[in-house]
């Protein structure tokens, strides 16, 4: 997924990795906090030498609202007003999807 979002942010360089993966992990974490249920899991680790991405997240839904969401905070974007309102308007339709906000199957309570 790191590479997906340096394709998205027309960054050629890996030398953002590290804010990269920072700002995709707290995107997960506030779709979840916003009760999405992602569809895999986001997880990077910055190592001296390299960075390891264990995201299984490919949902194409979830994935376009985190890139908006580290495309609007990655540096100073001159367009951070849109990029807001496209990543809020990203999450509310997660937010109401049903696929989004339940799992599948699972257990009952």
């Amino acid at each position: 997924m790191l590479n997906e979002c340096r394709l998205a942010l027309r960054i050629t360089t890996n030398a953002y990795d590290a804010e990269l993966c920072s700002l995709m992990e707290a995107a997960a974490r506030d779709l979840t906090i916003a009760g999405v249920k992602l569809p895999g899991r986001v997880s990077f680790s910055a190592g001296d030498q390299a960075m390891t991405d264990n995201s299984s997240l490919k949902d194409p839904l979830c994935q376009r609202a985190v890139f908006t969401y580290v495309r609007m905070h990655f540096g100073s974007p001159n367009d951070y007003d849109r990029l807001a309102a496209s990543y809020e308007i990203q999450k509310a339709q997660l937010m109401h999807a049903s696929d989004y906000t339940h799992y599948d199957g699972g257990d009952s309570e």
